[in-house]
C-alpha cells in the first residue's frame, strides 16, 4: 500500500569539484579519459529497451583531434523512427499510471549516481566528444546535470501543490495528467545537462519520449540514457534514435500522437517545427506543446562607471569559454569612448595569455569548435570582417582545421553598430566591439535593446545605481536573463531560471515549474456534496 505523501521540499546545487593534482576525482577522471580514448564504443539505437543495430553507422570523433574516433553509432532509418513512436505509446499507460513518487525516485537516484560512480564517465565523454575542458565539463555534465535531475522533481512537487479553493458545499481538486501522446525531444551538442533535462522533465511528469540527440554528441547522450537505465528507468519510456534530423522530424511531427516538442538548437530549426505543426494540425489528437530554447546574440552594455578589470575578465569568460558555443555567450559589447583605450589594452594583453588546444590539458581555456560545419561558418564571419572597411580584427582571426577545428579567440572592432557580426549569431569564439560616445549612452542603450531579433542574455556594467535601474527598464524585452555587473553566461539551476524570448525561444525556464507545466494537462474535479433539488433561483420568486 502506497499511502505516504512524499515531496521534494528543498533543492541544493551540486558542489563543483576542482580536480586538483593528487585528488581522488582527478585520478578517476584521468583513468576514465584514458579508457574511453583507447576504446571504440558501439552505440546502438535503443527502442523499448532493446538495442537495434542498422549497420548504417557514423563515427564519434574528437573535435580537437578530428582523425581520432572513440566510438560509432547506428543511425535510425524510417522504420526505427516508427518503432520508437510505437514503443513510446505502448509504454505510456504503465508509466503514467506509476505513482509520481516512484517515478521521481528514478531521477533522484540518477542524480546521486551522476554525483558519484558515474561522474567521471559523464565528464570524460563530454570532454572528449564535445571538446570541453575540465572545468567546462564539470559544470555541465556533472553539476548542471545533477541539478536538473533534482530540480525537476522539486518542480513537479511544487506544481502538484497548486490546488484550487473550495466552497461551502463542494471540494475542488486539480490533477496533473501527462500529455495525451508522446513528447519529441531534440537535444543540442553543447550541453550534456540540457540533453538530460530535455528528456527527463517530460518523463518525470509521466510522459514517454522519442529522443533525437545531436549527431556530434551521441556519445555523451548515450551515457546519459545508460545512467537513467541504471537508475531503474523502465523500457520504452525514453527511446533513443540518432540519425538524420530532417527525416526523423518529418515522421515524428506528422504522427497524430505527437503531443509536445522539447527542443534546444537553432532558431531556424525551431521555426521549421512550428511550420510542421501548422501543416499537420488537423492530424493531432491534441494541440502540441512546443517548448524551445534557440539562438542568442548576447550583449555586454558597458557604462563609463564600470571597473575595467572586472569587465575584461567577464568579456573573456563570457565570449570565449567553451569556444563561444554557449547559447548565452557574449557576442557583442558596447564600450564608451573614454574607457576604450585602457579597456582595449587590458583586453588584448589578457587574451594574449590564453592557451588553446587539447581539451584534456588543464592549462587550456579553449579547445576546438564542434565540427567542420561550425568551423566553416565561424571562419566565414571572420573573413567577412577582414574584408570589410567597417571592421578591424584586433586579435585572433586565425582558423586551423589541420588537426582539429581550432579558431583563435577573436575580437572584431566595428564602426557600424549595425554590422553583420553585431547582429547575427556566430556560435564561436568571436566578440565584436562597438565604441560609442559617452554622452550617447542612453541612445546606445536603446539601440542595444532593439537591434537584435534575439532576446536571450545580456549584461549591464555600471557602478551607478540610477544607470543600472534605467538599463533594467530599457532592456526589459532584450534578455530573458539579464546580469548586472556579471558576464552573460553561467546561469545556475535554481538560481537563474534560464530562457529568452523573441527569436531566442519560448522562455519556459528550464528546471522550474514553469517548464514542468508544459508537460502536464491539468484536470479540475469538482465534487458537490450538497446538490440542489430545485432549478429555481431565489431572485425568480
Amino acid at each position: 500500500m502506497n499511502n505516504a505523501i512524499f515531496k521534494v521540499t528543498e533543492f541544493k546545487n551540486e558542489p563543483i569539484l576542482e580536480y586538483n593534482v593528487g585528488s581522488k576525482e582527478r585520478q578517476e577522471l584521468e583513468d576514465k579519459l584514458a579508457e574511453l580514448k583507447n576504446g571504440n564504443l558501439e552505440i546502438p539505437i535503443i527502442i523499448g529497451g532493446k538495442e537495434i543495430r542498422t549497420n548504417n553507422t557514423a563515427k564519434c570523433v574528437l573535435p580537437h583531434n578530428k582523425n581520432k574516433s572513440i566510438g560509432f553509432y547506428h543511425l535510425a532509418s524510417e522504420s526505427e523512427v516508427k518503432l520508437a513512436i510505437e514503443a513510446a505509446m505502448e509504454a505510456k499507460n504503465e508509466w503514467q499510471s506509476m505513482s509520481y513518487d516512484r517515478r521521481m525516485m528514478i531521477f533522484l537516484k540518477a542524480a546521486k549516481l551522476a554525483a558519484t560512480s558515474w561522474r567521471a564517465t559523464l565528464n570524460a565523454s563530454t570532454m572528449l566528444c564535445q571538446s570541453k575542458t575540465f572545468y567546462q565539463a564539470e559544470i555541465d555534465a556533472a553539476c548542471e546535470l545533477i541539478d536538473f535531475l533534482n530540480s525537476i522533481c522539486k518542480a513537479l512537487c511544487d506544481l502538484y501543490e497548486m490546488q484550487p479553493m473550495n466552497s461551502f458545499d463542494s471540494v475542488n481538486r486539480v490533477e496533473y495528467k501527462p500529455l495525451d501522446g508522446f513528447v519529441y525531444a531534440v537535444t543540442p551538442f553543447n550541453f550534456t545537462a540540457i540533453a538530460a533535462n530535455l528528456i527527463s522533465a517530460p518523463a518525470v511528469a509521466g510522459n514517454t519520449v522519442v529522443w533525437k540527440p545531436a549527431s556530434s554528441s551521441v556519445y555523451s547522450s548515450y551515457i546519459v540514457l545508460k545512467l537513467l537505465q541504471a537508475a531503474g528507468l523502465p523500457d520504452g519510456v525514453i527511446n533513443f534514435i540518432p540519425g538524420n534530423a530532417s527525416m526523423i522530424s518529418d515522421i515524428v511531427m506528422s504522427d497524430e500522437n505527437m503531443a509536445g516538442v522539447h527542443f534546444t538548437g537553432s532558431t531556424e530549426v525551431f521555426n521549421s517545427m512550428w511550420v510542421a505543426v501548422g501543416k499537420n494540425i488537423e492530424k493531432y489528437n491534441s494541440y502540441p506543446r512546443l517548448v524551445g530554447e534557440t539562438g542568442g546574440k548576447n550583449f555586454s552594455m558597458i557604462h563609463n562607471t564600470a571597473d575595467i578589470d572586472e569587465v575584461v575578465a567577464a568579456l573573456i569568460r563570457g565570449a570565449f569559454e567553451y569556444q563561444g558555443q554557449k547559447c548565452s555567450a557574449t557576442s557583442r559589447a558596447y564600450v564608451p569612448q573614454s574607457m576604450w583605450p585602457a579597456l582595449k589594452e587590458k583586453l588584448l594583453s589578457e587574451i594574449a595569455t590564453i592557451k588553446m588546444g587539447d581539451a584534456q590539458c588543464r592549462e587550456n581555456l579553449l579547445a576546438a569548435v564542434i565540427d567542420q560545419k561550425s568551423f566553416n561558418k565561424i571562419s566565414s564571419y571572420i573573413d567577412y570582417a577582414k574584408n570589410s572597411d567597417k571592421a578591424e580584427i584586433l586579435c585572433g582571426g586565425n582558423c586551423d582545421d589541420s588537426v582539429g577545428y581550432f579558431v583563435d579567440p577573436t575580437v572584431i572592432l566595428t564602426t557600424d553598430s549595425d554590422f553583420k557580426t553585431m547582429k547575427e549569431e556566430i556560435f564561436g569564439p568571436v566578440l565584436t566591439v562597438y565604441v560609442y560616445e559617452d554622452d550617447k549612452f542612453e541612445e546606445t542603450l536603446k539601440e542595444c535593446a532593439n537591434s537584435s531579433k534575439y532576446a536571450l542574455t545580456g549584461s549591464i556594467w555600471s557602478a551607478d545605481r540610477d544607470i543600472i535601474n534605467k538599463a533594467e527598464d530599457v532592456l526589459k524585452f532584450a534578455a530573458g536573463n539579464l546580469y548586472v555587473n556579471d558576464k552573460s553566461t553561467g546561469s545556475v539551476v535554481g538560481q537563474n531560471p534560464f530562457g529568452g524570448s523573441k527569436a531566442s525561444g519560448t522562455n519556459d525556464k528550464a528546471g522550474t515549474s514553469i517548464n514542468m507545466l508544459k508537460w502536464v494537462s491539468p484536470r479540475n474535479i469538482k465534487e458537490n456534496f450538497i446538490p440542489t433539488k430545485d432549478y429555481r433561483y431565489k431572485n425568480m420568486q
